[in-house]
C-alpha cells in the first residue's frame, strides 16, 4: 500500500468519528441517582391570552392581572354561579353581569365586595358578614385590632416631668373626689383610680409588639387555605377582613402582596391577610 492510500483510509476515519460521535461512557451512580429523581412536569398549565388586553394568562384563571378585568364570561363572579347564555342578570342572585356601584365610595366592582373599601355589595355577601361576625375568632380578632389602634393613640411619656405632672394630677383628682364625697355625707369614700393609658415608650412597643403578634396568630387561623372556586374564595377572604388596620393579602398563587383578594388571578389557591407596616404600601401589585 502506498502513502496516499493509508492517508485516504485515515481521513475517511476522522470524518466518521466527526459525524458519529462515539457511545457515552457508562453512567456513574451520582448521574443515575439525579436521573431517576427528575420527576415530569405534570402541572404545566396552558396559557391563552386574555381576551380584553391580549395579554397572556394561564387558562384556568378568571381574572387578568394585567387589565384587571374580570374575563369569565360563563360563571357569576358574584356567586359562582353557571351562566349559560349573554343573560343580562344572574338567574341565582339577580346581580347584573355588567358590575356594581358600591354605594360607599361608588367604586365599579366585577365582585361581592368593594375592592376599594371592602363594603358587602350583594345578599350573599352581606350574609357572609353577618355569619363572620358570630365567629369566635373573628370576635377575638376584632377586639386585637381595637386594641391596637388605641395603643396607636396613646401617648407614651417622654420624661420623667411626665409621670411627676401625671401623679400630681392623679392626686389632685383623688382629693377633689374625696371632698365632694364627704359634701354629700360619705363618711370615708373611696376613690378608683383611673385606668392607666400612658406608659414609657419602650412600655408601648412591647404592649404593641405584642398585640400584633396576637392579630397576625388571628388573621392566620382565619386563612384560607383552598376553596372550590375562586368567586368562594374571594368572598370568604373579604368577609374575614377586620376593619381598622392596613393590610394586604398574599396570594399562594404567586405569592404576590395585593391590596384584596379581588386583584389575584387565583384566589381559589389560597391566601392570608397580613398586616402592612410603614412605607410597604409600594409592594402591593393590586387591582387598581
Amino acid at each position: 500500500m502506498n502513502d496516499d492510500y493509508m492517508s485516504d483510509i485515515n481521513n475517511a476515519e476522522i470524518t466518521q468519528r466527526t459525524l458519529r460521535p462515539q457511545e457515552p461512557a457508562a453512567e456513574t451512580e451520582m448521574q443515575q441517582e439525579v436521573v431517576e429523581n427528575i420527576q415530569p412536569a405534570t402541572d404545566v398549565l396552558e396559557a391563552v391570552c386574555c381576551p380584553f388586553c391580549g395579554e397572556m394568562m394561564d387558562a384556568d384563571a378568571d381574572y387578568c392581572e394585567s387589565c384587571h378585568r374580570y374575563v369569565n364570561g360563563n360563571v357569576c363572579s358574584y356567586c359562582g354561579t353557571a351562566l349559560s347564555g349573554e343573560e343580562a342578570y344572574c338567574s341565582e342572585c339577580g346581580n347584573p353581569r355588567g358590575g356594581l356601584v358600591c354605594p360607599a365610595c361608588h367604586t365599579m366592582n366585577d365582585f361581592a365586595f368593594c375592592k376599594q373599601c371592602g363594603t358587602p355589595l350583594t345578599d350573599e355577601a352581606k350574609a357572609m358578614v353577618a355569619e363572620m361576625m358570630q365567629h369566635p375568632d373573628f370576635i377575638e380578632l376584632k377586639a386585637a385590632v381595637e386594641q391596637m389602634s388605641n395603643l396607636e393613640n396613646c401617648l407614651p411619656y417622654t420624661s420623667e416631668r411626665d409621670i411627676v405632672c401625671k401623679q400630681m394630677n392623679e392626686k389632685l383628682r383623688e382629693r377633689v373626689l374625696t371632698l365632694l364625697a364627704k359634701d354629700r355625707g360619705e363618711e370615708n369614700p373611696e376613690v378608683r383610680p383611673l385606668p392607666e393609658t400612658r406608659m414609657s415608650e419602650e412600655q408601648l412597643n412591647a404592649k404593641k409588639e405584642q398585640v400584633i403578634e396576637k392579630v397576625m396568630e388571628l388573621l392566620e387561623k382565619l386563612a384560607l387555605v383552598k376553596a372550590e372556586s375562586p368567586v368562594k374564595a374571594r368572598n370568604y377572604c373579604m368577609a374575614t377582613k377586620p376593619a381598622g388596620v392596613r393590610l394586604a393579602w398574599v396570594c399562594n398563587y404567586k405569592h404576590a402582596m395585593h391590596s384584596s383578594p379581588c386583584g389575584c388571578a387565583k384566589p381559589h389557591l389560597g391566601g392570608k391577610w397580613v398586616i402592612l407596616g410603614r412605607g410597604t404600601k409600594g409592594n402591593i401589585k393590586d387591582d387598581n
